[in-house]
């Protein structure tokens, strides 16, 4: 699943945070069906606790009172935006399963008029079931609609799959986040050798790890430190295959 052979969890506290901005037109966007049983609906009144409940599910909040407090701040002042902006996942049951936002930037800082998408999230026991693909297909869709051109995602290095999964639709990363967060995009280029990151180099073995996490008694040392040597090796060997000219052409693919 990634460039190395570790395994990463979806959300993976292990991994070095760092914040990522990926951005793109939506003037293409592709479409994704969502699998039998299950369709899309919009917040209604009441859905909160719902909300944080499915982003718990997904580690975006450890408890419920982290969980409000976000809801607060993004949300809090301006809920009847939502029933048309988030979308949910239901089952075949009606239960709510996945959740994402057609928002805005609400630090007022981005002065591009530009959508936002926020807080993407599957339930634990519903990832890998593809829904993740189909609903930020659809709430770009969403966002289209409601006028904006372009958009621009906030992801980390520690939902470094969630990211992919962007670099897969075709955004890219923003050029000031690019350089601002070299070191993020590098472990994502280690974690996925994606094509759209040809230009970064790769991290690092102990560069992707948090300090904590260099050693554990989780992971027993003979072993841990066997699949980082094999890891570093393949790095090292990618590390090789660049010459100057292709660098060059990787340049100017991600930042234009």
């Amino acid at each position: 699943m990634n460039g190395t052979d570790i395994q990463f969890d979806n959300h993976d506290e292990r991994i070095k945070f760092y914040e990522l901005l990926l951005e793109g037109d939506l003037d293409r966007l592709p479409c994704f069906t969502l699998p039998q049983g299950y369709k899309f609906v919009f917040y209604k009144q009441g859905d909160r606790d719902i909300w944080i409940d499915i982003e718990k599910s997904a580690k975006e909040f450890a408890s419920y009172a982290q969980g409000l407090k976000a809801w607060h701040r993004y949300y809090g002042d301006n809920e009847k935006s939502l029933l048309e902006r988030m979308v949910f996942v239901e089952n075949e049951n009606g239960e709510k399963v996945a959740t994402a936002t057609a928002y805005y930037d609400i630090t007022n800082r981005d002065k591009s008029g530009d959508g936002w998408l926020h807080w993407v999230a599957v339930r634990r026991e519903y990832q890998g079931k593809g829904l993740s693909k189909p609903l930020i297909s659809y709430v770009l869709g969403v966002m289209r609609g409601l006028g904006y051109t372009h958009v621009k995602i906030p992801t980390q290095t520690t939902t470094w799959l969630a990211c992919k999964i962007y670099l897969d639709l075709g955004f890219v990363p923003l050029p000031q986040n690019a350089v601002n967060s070299r070191k993020g995009w590098e472990i994502m280029k280690a974690l996925t050798n994606h094509v759209a990151l040809d230009y970064f180099g790769s991290a690092a073995v102990d560069d992707i790890f948090t300090e904590e996490h260099i050693l554990t008694s989780d992971y027993p040392g003979t072993e841990e430190q066997k699949l980082r040597h094999n890891m570093g090796q393949k790095l090292k060997q990618k590390s090789l295959v660049s010459t100057s000219d292709s660098m060059c052409a990787k340049v100017h693919k991600i930042m234009v």
